[in-house]
């Protein structure tokens, strides 16, 4: 009999790439989202699954988290209000969400016996630390709202693994980036607001220099990932933190440029479109490169597509979806 995944935030970008992969290895997966950053649209293609339900409810109601998670062995939790300059213009309801929500299903996930909880972390963790590459235990301060709760994430389940012996294992992303990601919005991430302003062939506009570095990280490692965190069988893993990454830093100029390039391939007015740069954002790091040893030794995350190979993935689907 297959097991039942509760995976929150499941009409995100993550979070939908996860109920379909999920449901594909045979799972049952009930997706809880109160849609407020996430797309029907994203799941409307699950909705008839025999294996799928769809549930609207937020994470900050502590009753519905409670009725969400029953009959679940699993959860994976993805729910969170995302973007650092969002949680610098909004930092109450950044931690209602990202903390108090977190711990409403964390200890909704305790007290009906949940098998396993893994959690979407995050590399602004790492604050202001200049140390390259980064390492699961060596973090600097924090550099916003949205870091802090982060790490008190980090800082729960621990200790709630500890206390109560629920398995806990945190995944720290890295700029996930590919399907499903939404492009509008003050806060949408970098590369689909690059490729949305090149279709409209308007100059994309690059905070700072455009030479900071990340680690760029396409979806289908993210889905390895998690798959890798929730099936593991090594009883080592558990209440621990883990990054997730390619490993390999590259500029977001050399992404807007491999975007061009591509998105010039369909529409040869694009390769004409100036760039624009512009101030640098409060609370952005300048640098972030991921050491991922220990998820390849501890979890056996072995990913296989780096950025240059994932923007190339893409395209297509950016190419349709946001045109």
């Amino acid at each position: 009999m297959s097991k039942r995944i509760l995976l929150t935030g499941g009409a995100g970008f993550i979070g939908s790439n996860l109920c379909e992969h999920f449901l594909q290895k045979g799972y049952k997966v009930r997706c809880l989202d109160n849609l407020s950053t996430g797309r029907m649209s994203n799941i409307q293609g699950l909705l008839e699954h025999p294996n799928f339900e769809f549930v609207e409810a937020d994470i900050r109601d502590f009753e519905a988290c409670v009725k969400a998670v029953q009959d679940c062995e699993l959860v994976l939790h993805q729910a969170a209000l995302g973007s650092v300059p969002r949680s610098i213009d909004r930092p109450l309801d950044t931690n209602a969400v990202n903390i108090t929500g977190f711990l409403n299903v964390l200890w909704a996930a305790t007290q009906e016996g949940v098998e396993r909880f893994v959690y979407a972390a995050s590399s602004s963790t790492y604050g202001d630390s200049k140390e390259l590459p980064k390492v699961e235990d060596r973090i600097g301060n924090p550099m916003s709202p949205y870091a802090v709760t982060k790490l008190v994430n980090e800082q729960y389940a621990k200790v709630f693994g500890q206390m109560y012996g629920i398995k806990t294992i945190g995944l720290r992303y890295f700029n996930v980036f590919g399907r499903n990601q939404d492009p509008d919005g003050a806060y949408a991430a970098a590369i689909p607001k690059f490729v949305k302003a090149f279709l409209e062939h308007r100059s994309p506009e690059i905070h700072g220099d455009g030479e900071q570095t990340r680690d760029f990280t396409y979806i289908d490692n993210v889905l390895h990932a998690n798959e890798c965190a929730l099936e593991t069988e090594n009883e080592e893993v558990f209440h621990e933190v883990y990054n997730v990454a390619f490993g390999e830093r590259t500029s977001v100029n050399q992404i807007v440029k491999k975007l061009q390039l591509l998105l010039s391939e369909k529409d040869p007015e694009i390769a004409e479109v100036e760039l624009k740069y512009a101030q640098a954002r409060k609370g952005d790091v300048r640098d972030s490169l991921a050491d991922i040893a220990k998820a390849r030794r501890m979890l056996n995350y072995n990913p296989k597509i780096s950025v240059l190979a994932g923007v190339e993935r893409a395209i297509d689907w950016y190419w349709n979806d946001l045109k």
